[in-house]
């Protein structure tokens, strides 16, 4: 009789088989999509969107605001006063230097 761990016709096979899925990420690349879509949409509408041809384009803006003379006036006697209280510190600054 023959001894089986030296018996040459026995062959020792191992056979390992790997199974991957793939395609799996389809859906989160499909939602991805969608989103940049709208956000281009968006992006397009808010920032380069076309203006329907109503908008004047003259460059003249007139405002007019009724019965504001004397707060107006005070605003201009105020602006003028501060502007002068800043020459004249600035004329203080450099007089030391």
């Amino acid at each position: 009789m023959s001894d089986p761990t030296t018996d040459p016709a026995r062959n020792n096979t191992t056979t390992t088989t790997t199974t991957t899925k793939s395609g799996g990420n389809a859906g989160i690349a499909f939602i991805v999509g969608i989103l940049v879509v709208v956000v281009a949409v968006l992006a397009y509408i808010v920032f380069g969107g076309d203006t329907g041809g109503t908008a004047d384009t003259s460059g003249d803006v007139n405002v007019t605001i009724e019965g504001a003379g004397d707060a107006a006036q005070d605003a201009g006697q105020a602006l003028e006063g501060a502007a002068e209280a800043v020459e004249g510190a600035a004329e203080s600054a450099t007089d030391g230097q």
